[in-house]
């Protein structure tokens, strides 16, 4: 019986678990409220180790945009450009040697690879060189350097977060250097200034700092004083640590510092109470230091340059002399100190859902992806594209979505570009410039990962001006030039290519004629294929103005089934706040014309607006209303009706008083004051309509609206009546009615010319 009843307590003690559930009823709620304070406790430790893991990733990619920098370098040609590439790419360790520009040992340096040079303002290879200084990540970027007047050059721009303006001590600020500081203020970029050639005869760096702030508005000054100048120039005292550098070594590689000379004791102490003024003009913390007469801090001025230059309200300037190895390290330097980290760049996308609304991107790799492409390279593995990145972070392998094409594309390689070799990468995030391979795009192009709509620049991409009649010289060499044309065509949307129906030539078309004439030399030179260029066409367009009616039998019979179709109605002009170029309008009630062949109608008369009766260009603006029409049981068919709309449009275009529209150009021309008078009055002769004259120091800005047409040659002009010190740039406005005398003899000249076909 004993043995039963242990055996029994065992038992049970075995289902100890079990006996919770027979405790009384009154225990459940404390019991349920310890089960979930425990799990609580476990979802708390997991979310406060997922946020901690979030927080280091966070840190972590802070911490790489923080060390990176995306810089341009512009300048003049021949202000040392290329040499300043060259000791920059030395001294981070991209190259071992150094090479000059005129080399005699016939290698060059590395960044000079093609005469193009002088079209484009910068000769980099690839589109982005990749180097490391102090630990830094700085990305060279290709900025042109001519305004072809289209998109490329605002998408090479808009890659940049900050530029190094290179001016030259002897020649100072001169025309290019205009075009590209102008360039870089249209497009908001900080920069920093390098006055380079310390060591050539007759360079003063002061005169260039005066004339930069005079002539190119910069609210500057210098954050270094050379210590002598031309044969005797040694080195610099730096005005913010208050040190003086020697670049010593076979190439300037050992920068040696030592304390300020003491016969440049005045000079610096007068050039940084200078700095400090100009500074504290734009920076209130520094202005309040310097209102109460307290001594300013090294570390101080630092952290007030740095945001003066990153709020695009001050440009610190350097000197130096790249070709005798002087002054490039402390210029690395200011780059890293003054320049913006991707961070601190306010960037922009349209969103497309929302009619091209204006969107600010957050600039962090937790965003969703968004990336422009913004050059493309024919390289040996097929097309490289580079990519800069906004937002998000893209990996090897993922799916990306081309906002432009709609096309969903697979990442095949991700690399960086290191020198000329490739660095194949797995992942890269928000503010870093990579390359992919594979990916069939055009440059402009914008990606995403398909959650968000959004493009970096607009797609409303402007209607070309102008065309050339274009075609090889040796008939061997057509595949290169149609390969060239097909991949100009993907660079650059505003270059079009089409054949003429009528003589079967090939037509370039472009914003204008410095834009066509590149491609032309382009081809040239990179294709070596020389090509024979006809004479320039402007796009004109022609439009009526006044409501015609129209009625017109279409009918044939010739044996078997016939053609019969009549259409009735009336052309309008649009009104000049409508979207569209042509609007079609079915008011027919009732079935006088079968619903089946209505589409074949609109098909005909769009295809007669192709091509108007006055001139043989495209009609424009134009409304066309079918009122009524008729149709027969067997003869009728698309064709008939399609054949009817054509000859009903030849038929009333007359009635309704057609104009000729030709493209109305916005110039810009600067000029010195002495030469206004003589610019203008040529202004006059080609009908131009100055809209706007401005005083900018010596020179005066004139705006006008010309018609394209009377400006062909006028870069030759302009320059002989200037002496080549005039510069003008030139966009496409407007389409504009002709005067009356214009039209008659472009009509006469298109009969004529029809007349001896």
């Amino acid at each position: 019986m004993a043995m039963a009843r242990r055996s029994a307590s065992r038992l049970l003690s075995s289902f100890r678990p079990f006996s919770l559930l027979l405790q009384p009823l009154d225990d459940a709620p404390s019991l349920a409220a310890a089960a979930a304070a425990a799990s609580a406790r476990r979802g708390m430790s997991s979310a406060s180790a997922l946020r901690a893991r979030d927080e280091k990733e966070v840190a972590r990619w802070r911490e790489s945009m923080d060390r990176m920098r995306n810089i341009g370098i512009s300048a003049h040609i021949d202000s040392g450009k290329t040499t300043l590439t060259e000791r920059v790419l030395y001294y981070t360790g991209r190259i071992h040697e150094i090479h000059e520009v005129r080399g005699r040992d016939g290698v060059g340096a590395k960044m000079d690879s093609m005469d193009l040079e002088r079209e484009k303002g910068i000769t980099i290879q690839s589109a982005a060189t990749y180097c490391t200084w102090n630990g830094y990540q700085v990305n060279i970027i290709d900025t042109p350097g001519h305004v072809d007047f289209t998109i490329e050059v605002e998408r090479a721009l808009r890659v940049l977060d900050g530029a190094i303006l290179v001016l030259c001590s002897v020649g100072g600020v001169q025309s290019q250097s205009i075009t590209v500081d102008r360039q870089m203020r249209r497009y908001e970029i900080p920069r920093v200034a390098f006055i380079n050639k310390l060591d050539r005869m007759g360079a003063d760096p002061w005169k260039v700092l005066n004339q930069a702030r005079s002539k190119l508005r910069h609210h500057n000054a210098a954050v270094q004083v050379p210590i002598g100048l031309e044969e005797e120039f040694e080195g610099l005292v730096d005005l913010v640590e208050l040190k003086a550098y020697k670049f010593e070594g076979g190439s300037g590689q050992n920068v040696v510092a030592s304390d300020v000379p003491s016969n440049m004791q005045d000079l610096v102490m007068e050039k940084r109470r200078e700095l400090i003024e100009v500074v504290s003009e734009v920076d209130d913390q520094l202005a309040e230091a310097f209102l109460n007469d307290e001594p300013i801090q090294a570390n101080q001025l630092k952290a007030a340059i740095r945001r003066a230059t990153v709020a695009r309200k001050f440009i610190p300037v350097y000197m130096g002399s790249a070709f005798k190895n002087k002054g490039v390290q402390p210029l690395l330097d200011g780059v890293l100190d003054y320049l913006p980290c991707p961070m601190e760049v306010e960037s922009y996308a349209l969103d497309q859902n929302k009619s091209e609304e204006k969107v600010l991107l957050a600039g962090t790799p937790a965003e969703p992806l968004v990336a422009l492409a913004f050059k493309l390279e024919e390289g040996r593995f097929g097309q490289l594209t580079y990519l800069r990145i906004y937002d998000g972070v893209i990996r090897k392998g993922d799916f990306i979505y081309n906002v432009n094409t709609g096309k969903k594309i697979k990442v095949p390689r991700l690399v960086r570009m290191h020198s000329n070799e490739m660095e194949d990468i797995q992942e890269a995030h928000a503010g870093q410039i990579v390359a992919v391979f594979g990916v069939d795009c055009a440059s402009g192009d914008t990606f995403t990962d398909g959650s968000v709509k959004y493009t970096m620049t607009s797609m409303n991409v402007p209607e070309p001006v102008m065309s050339l009649a274009v075609s090889p010289i040796s008939k061997d060499s057509g595949g290169q030039f149609s390969k060239a044309l097909n991949r100009f065509q993907k660079e650059d949307p505003t270059f079009r290519v089409g054949l003429d129906p009528e003589s079967g030539e090939t037509i370039i078309s472009g914003m204008g004629e410095l834009h066509l004439d590149i491609y032309v030399e382009r081809i040239r030179r990179e294709y070596k294929v020389d090509a024979k260029v006809g004479k320039p066409r402007v796009n004109f367009r022609e439009t009526i103005t006044q409501r015609a009616e129209f009625d017109y039998l279409h009918k044939k019979q010739s044996g078997g089934q016939g053609q019969y179709g009549r259409v009735c109605g009336y052309i309008e002009p649009l009104p000049s706040e409508s979207d569209g170029k042509f609007e079609f309008d079915n008011m027919i009630i009732g079935q006088a014309i079968p619903s089946n062949f209505i589409p074949a109608i609109e098909k005909g008369f769009k295809e007669a607006c192709n091509s108007g009766s006055l001139i043989g260009h495209p009609v424009e603006n134009i409304r066309i209303v079918l009122t009524d029409g008729a149709s027969h049981a067997v003869d009728s068919s698309e064709l008939a009706f399609k054949l009817a709309s054509i000859y009903a449009f030849r038929q009333c275009y007359a009635a309704a008083r057609p104009v000729i529209l030709e493209p109305v150009m916005k110039v810009e021309l600067k000029v010195p004051t002495e030469f206004q008078g003589t610019v203008t009055g040529d202004m006059n002769k080609r009908k131009g309509i100055i809209v706007g004259n401005d005083q900018e120091g010596d020179d005066t800005v004139v705006v006008c609206h010309v018609p394209l047409n009377n400006m062909f040659g006028y870069s030759t002009a302009l320059r002989s009546m200037t002496q080549g010190k005039g510069e003008f740039s030139m966009e496409y406005l407007e389409h504009n009615t002709v005067s009356q005398d214009v039209q008659m003899q472009l009509v006469n000249t298109y009969k004529a010319s029809r007349g001896t076909e």
